[in-house]
Order: structure tokens, then C-alpha cells, then sequence
């Protein structure tokens, strides 16, 4: 099976960037798992599974600095872009593809 590209990708609205605080989450609930929609102080946009690699903390409670999350349960430092945690802890998050368009945040469809 070939991977496939962004543009063939359906694309769900789930809210506007204002919708966020800058350095904030909120949470997109699907029938299969919540994803975690970060907004960065400079405005960049990026989701995540809401659970951390280590305990499964909602990420989404975290702190969101730079490009990366504070887990809020222990401490895990999660990137935002790959979903990777942090040295000297090991594990990832499961990103999902997100993308900003006229100021609407939209989601890939399926990709949870």
C-alpha cells in the first residue's frame, strides 16, 4: 500500500485558529481517539494524540512551549511536529496531519 500524499487527503474543519489561545489546546473528540490540536505563540498549528507516550497524560492539559508540549503527569517533553519525546525520555505520540487554511483549522479525515 503507497503512502498517501496531503492534497489526496480529506480535510475536516474543526474550528477556527482564534478558537485556541495562543500557547493552547483544545481537544477534537473522534469515535476513535482524541486528538489534541496545539496552537503555538507564533501561530503555527499542530495536532497530536491526546495521550502521552509514557502514562498516557492528556497532553492537551499540558504546557505548550516553543514547538513542543510539557506533559502535565510527569514532566515528558513531547515535539509537537513528530510527536517524539524528548532526551532522555524515549517514545512518541501518533501525529496527525493538520493544516491551516483562511484561518480554519482542518484535520485529515481518517488519520486518527
Amino acid at each position: 500500500m503507497s503512502a498517501m500524499s496531503e492534497d489526496t487527503l480529506i480535510w475536516t474543519d474543526v474550528g477556527h485558529l482564534d478558537d485556541i489561545p495562543r500557547l493552547g489546546s483544545r481537544v477534537v473528540t473522534t469515535p476513535v481517539v482524541d486528538i489534541a490540536v496545539f496552537r503555538t505563540a507564533n501561530d503555527r498549528v499542530f495536532a497530536l494524540h491526546d495521550s502521552c507516550p509514557h502514562k498516557a497524560g492528556k497532553l492537551s492539559q499540558g504546557i505548550v512551549h516553543g514547538e513542543s508540549v510539557t506533559c502535565p503527569l510527569h514532566s515528558w517533553v513531547i515535539g509537537l511536529a513528530d510527536g517524539t519525546a524528548k532526551e532522555p525520555d524515549e517514545g512518541c505520540t501518533r501525529v496527525v496531519p493538520v493544516r491551516l487554511k483562511d484561518g480554519r483549522i482542518l484535520l485529515a479525515a481518517g488519520s486518527a
